[in-house]
């Protein structure tokens, strides 16, 4: 083969983020799950703690997601932050214990996080509970217009 002919080939090189080994992986497979949940209704939860991330990969993988509009916390057996990314249905979730420590780091892609829905029990529990409320009022109300 001509040696001039191959140096006409042009050749595009991009640069990797430093510490981006498995964010790019990642990355992609974020980009899977959101097409699925596009598509399908799916949803996917990557269990990022499950992942061997290098050195600078996590940070890598989070500072490319970025920040979206919509974050949430909820504090039960340890605090649980819930962040929307850039990309609309993409979420961080991020475990904590009671002291503090991460025990487990999740993107969920969905449209709402499983922990922000409100389990069908708990729906009834709160039915039942502000029943009781305004029964409660009512007679109060009642028992002060009869004075």
């Amino acid at each position: 083969m001509n040696v001039d002919r191959l140096k006409s080939i042009g050749v595009a090189v991009e640069e990797v983020p430093a510490g981006a080994g498995n964010a790019l992986p990642v990355l992609h497979e974020v980009l899977h799950a959101l097409r699925r949940l596009s598509e399908n209704g799916d949803p996917t939860v990557i269990d990022l703690r499950s992942i061997p991330f290098g050195p600078g990969d996590e940070q890598a993988l989070l500072e490319t997601l970025g920040e979206g509009e919509i974050s949430a916390t909820l504090d039960s057996l340890g605090r649980t932050e819930i962040r929307e990314t850039r990309y609309h249905g993409v979420w961080v979730v991020d475990y904590l214990g009671p002291d503090g420590e991460r025990v487990g780091l999740q993107i969920e892609v969905t449209e709402v996080p499983g922990l922000l829905r409100t389990p069908a029990g708990d729906i009834g529990d709160a039915v039942a509970a502000l029943q009781e409320t305004l029964a409660a009022a009512e007679d109060t109300s009642s028992q002060e217009n009869n004075r």
